[in-house]
């Protein structure tokens, strides 16, 4: 039986499409990533799988229960992080994981050893007496993700758990991620924009554009699906160079990005000197240039034409009209 099933799901926020007929499953145990830029879809789909928004059409289960006919037990069965900090900054760590339990009913000897446990796991047993408002933005994000492990659920929602921390907290915190999911066994749904973390934690990603699925299968698929090595070259005439080298023979695709020229194209390395070559005789200046295998950023920037940083600007502005639409 898969943890999560997604037929068609679909919600609109009047004539704005935010998540337009996503199709899915998700194996029990798995790490599923949600991978694309702000306003793409990723939080409305998260919302509708833990039942916090109704989807216009399309169905859903997760663990068995229909999202919207079974929502107590779809409740009950899931732990959610949200992108928004949501705990109580004037309770100490163990009093809002105390708070947390009595809202899931939970035995007060089976809460207070699983508080500890948890607070263990995420190192903060030593703090658990400390306001939250004295915690750094790793240690919330720590006991965010302890607390919604409280009551054992079978289906964890990540969303944009790392968001805004410094790098050293964000491996940290993929750590107890994986851990999470090789130790407890336990199903999670993770969106993110870090290209990185989607590769690090995901056993599949799906990359959403413009509130539709683009592609989807395990981090490596995706790379191959590109099926070229990307040369990048920055140039201060990149129009122009443009120009030339897409005249070239074997140029699979090539694009314009900020300051940069993308190529993708087998056997990079035979084509990187008739490229330098051709740039020099026509006095285009290059910056730089540099030679890689797909990463996931490529994959996006192959399946969308644009990368995720642009694709950032206008998620924007969509989120700043669903913001609009719902007021």
């Amino acid at each position: 039986m898969f943890a999560i099933t997604v037929e068609n799901l679909t919600k609109e926020f009047g004539n704005f499409t935010a998540v337009n007929g996503l199709s899915f499953n998700i194996e029990q145990g798995e790490v599923f990533g949600l991978l694309g830029p702000n306003g793409a879809g990723k939080t409305t789909t998260m919302s509708m799988l833990s039942t916090m928004l109704k989807p216009s059409c399309g169905k859903a289960s997760v663990n068995g229960y229909d999202i919207l006919n079974n929502e107590d037990e779809v409740r009950r069965s899931i732990g959610i992080v949200f992108q928004d900090q949501s705990l109580d900054e004037e309770l100490t760590a163990y009093e809002n994981m105390d708070f947390h339990g009595r809202l899931y009913r939970l035995d007060k000897g089976i809460r207070k050893k699983r508080i500890i446990e948890l607070l263990e796991l995420v190192e903060l047993a030593d703090k658990k007496e400390n306001l939250v408002k004295t915690y750094s933005g790793g240690m919330r994000r720590r006991l965010e993700i302890a607390r919604g492990l409280l009551h054992e659920p079978k289906v964890l929602f990540l969303d944009e758990p790392t968001l805004g921390l410094d790098p050293q907290t964000r491996n940290h915190l993929w750590d107890y991620i994986e851990k999470l999911s090789r130790e407890k066994g336990i199903t999670i749904i993770l969106t993110t924009h870090y290209m990185e973390e989607a590769d690090k934690l995901c056993n599949r990603i799906a990359i959403i554009d413009k509130g539709s699925i683009i592609a989807l299968g395990t981090s490596d698929k995706l790379k191959k699906d590109v099926g070229v090595d990307i040369i990048k070259i920055v140039s201060s005439e990149k129009e122009k160079l443009w120009s030339a080298v897409s005249s070239m023979p074997g140029i699979k695709n090539i694009e314009i990005h900020d300051d940069s020229l993308t190529i993708g194209l087998k056997d990079a390395e035979k084509h990187v000197v008739k490229i330098i070559n051709m740039a020099y005789s026509r006095d285009i200046p290059i910056g730089s240039i540099s030679i890689h295998k797909p990463t996931l950023e490529d994959v996006f920037l192959h399946f969308t034409g644009r990368t995720i940083r642009e694709e950032e600007a206008s998620g924007k502005e969509q989120m700043r009209m669903m913001r609009r639409l719902r007021r």
